[in-house]
Parts: structure tokens; C-alpha cells; sequence
């Protein structure tokens, strides 16, 4: 197969684009969840809430505007074919992919009239960097001559409320499912339910906590390949449902809308969990170039 030339802003305007649209524009099936909900839920208190948010996603779609106010982090995941090589800008021959999608972040925070809520330096200073970067970029290789782009602006709320536990490699299956909706019912209100719940299951420490936050890309009617973990996302999300903590934690049949799963090997003497909360203003956007 030909090498195939991507040029760096190509690059950047897709990643823009997919930082305004990701903000202003809640996935279908995400909406689709939310009304499912509202039309099954007999309490007239969290079925008004499920109805206000359905609200919201139409107001911020139609009126250009963020969903919420707390436009994220971007996390990017980016899928670069091994015969896609990236061509840089005239005025800087040495940029690489990550310039590209950061810059497109810049631009898409800049222009969107997004909230830019990254600090430089964590614990000292925390000064804003004023461009939302830099982005959290994963990337991987695969075959093929495309890049794909997923963004998704993940708001501190949730993200505050994530969790990760190395369990002993004897651990019951039940024993994860109990701390899972355990972390879940710690999230509470402060955490924005009806929740979408990604988990992690294997891998080391840092793959565990990646995996949990990829499991959310999966759209909430798609079950997991594998027919164990499609039960156990099943089981889980009524658990977490029969919780009672409701929309906005204020009661009701909906504290989550969906429940992903993703595993990968790991050491005989591990069994890494982890749970990464994702709040109803759900949001994530991709394209293939």
C-alpha cells in the first residue's frame, strides 16, 4: 500500500470541529437513553429532570450553545494507519500529530466560546493555560493509510468521582460487582446522574484506568462481545439502578443509562478494576480521515 500524506491542518480542523460539535451536540443514542428513561420512570420529580435535560440537549443543539457549562477535559483517542504519515506546516516542519490535535483543540475551545479548564501545574500555581491543553491524546497504530479521531470532553465532576482498586487475583466476581456500585452510590448527586459507567477490568495500573475511560465509546445499545461481560454490564446496571439515586440524586428508577465493560491480560498475581464515571451530559464525537 502507497504512503498516504494527512497535512497537519487537516488534522487540526477536524479536531476542532469535533471539540465545538462534541459540546453543543449530545449523541443520539444518548438522547434516545434519556427519553427512554423519562417514558419508563412513574415519579413525576426525576421524570421532570429527565424531561429538562432532554430540554437542554435540544436548546444547546439548536441555539449553538455547550450542553454544560463545565465544557471538559479533552481526552482524544487517535487510531493513526501505519501508511499515514502526517505533513507539517510550512512554518514549523518539526510539528507532529499531537501539535495537530492540540492545536485543534485550541481553536475549537477559542472559537466555540468553550470554558478552558486546564491548569498548567497541578498542586503549586494552578495557572490556567487558557487553551483548554494540553489535550489527553492515547494513540495507537493500526494497518491502513486513515487516521481516526474520537474527542471526548470529559467535565470534573465525574471525573472526580472515578476510582481504582487492585483487587487479589482470587477476588470473586461478585466482590468487583458490590465495589462498583459501591463507588458508583459514593458519586452521588455531586457526580450529575443518570450516569454513563465505563469499567476497566485487567491490564496494569495505568492500561486499567485507560480501558475504563475507552469503555465509553461504546454506544449504550451495544453489549460487550464477549457474553460473560455483556451479562455482568447487564447485572451491574440494574444493581446501580436499584440503587434508587435517580436523576440528579434526587430518587428515581434512572441512576445510570448504560454500563461498558472493557478487559485486557494481566499479571497472574493482579486483578485491576476501575470504574470511570461519565455524567448525563455525555460527549464524544469521531471521524475517519
Amino acid at each position: 500500500m502507497k504512503i498516504r500524506t494527512v497535512p497537519y491542518e487537516t488534522i487540526a480542523t477536524a479536531v476542532e470541529k469535533l471539540c465545538i460539535d462534541c459540546c453543543y451536540e449530545l449523541p443520539e443514542d444518548v438522547l434516545l437513553a434519556l427519553r427512554t428513561a423519562a417514558k419508563n420512570e412513574s415519579d413525576p420529580r426525576p421524570k421532570r429532570i429527565l424531561d429538562q435535560l432532554i430540554e437542554n440537549a435540544h436548546i444547546a443543539k439548536t441555539d449553538r450553545i455547550p450542553l454544560c457549562q463545565d465544557t471538559g477535559l479533552a481526552i482524544i483517542f487517535v487510531t493513526q494507519g501505519t501508511n499515514a504519515v502526517i505533513s507539517p506546516p510550512a512554518d514549523n516542519l518539526n510539528a507532529t500529530l499531537a501539535n495537530a490535535v492540540n492545536a485543534g483543540v485550541t481553536a475549537g475551545y477559542q472559537n466555540g466560546l468553550l470554558r478552558k479548564s486546564v491548569v498548567a501545574e497541578p498542586l503549586n500555581h494552578r495557572q490556567n493555560t487558557n487553551t483548554n491543553t494540553p489535550a489527553v491524546i492515547h494513540l495507537t497504530q493500526a494497518p491502513g493509510d486513515k487516521i481516526a479521531i474520537t474527542v471526548m470532553t470529559k467535565g470534573g465532576g465525574c471525573e472526580n468521582k472515578s476510582q481504582f482498586k487492585m483487587f487479589n487475583p482470587t477476588e470473586s466476581k461478585d466482590a468487583v460487582t458490590d465495589w462498583i456500585v459501591s463507588v458508583v452510590t459514593e458519586a452521588g448527586a455531586n457526580a450529575c446522574p443518570p450516569f454513563v459507567i465505563g469499567v476497566g477490568i485487567g491490564g496494569d495500573f495505568e492500561q486499567c484506568c485507560m480501558i475504563s475511560k475507552k469503555a465509553l465509546l461504546r454506544k449504550l445499545d451495544e453489549p460487550s462481545d464477549d457474553a460473560f461481560y455483556a451479562q455482568m454490564e447487564n447485572d451491574l446496571l440494574q444493581k446501580i439502578n436499584a440503587t434508587g439515586l435517580g436523576p440528579q440524586g434526587l430518587g428515581g428508577n434512572t441512576t445510570a443509562l448504560g454500563v461498558k465493560i472493557e478487559t485486557a491480560p494481566c499479571h497472574i498475581a493482579s486483578l485491576p478494576v476501575a470504574v470511570n464515571i461519565e455524567c448525563h451530559s455525555h460527549r464524544h464525537k469521531s471521524i475517519i480521515l
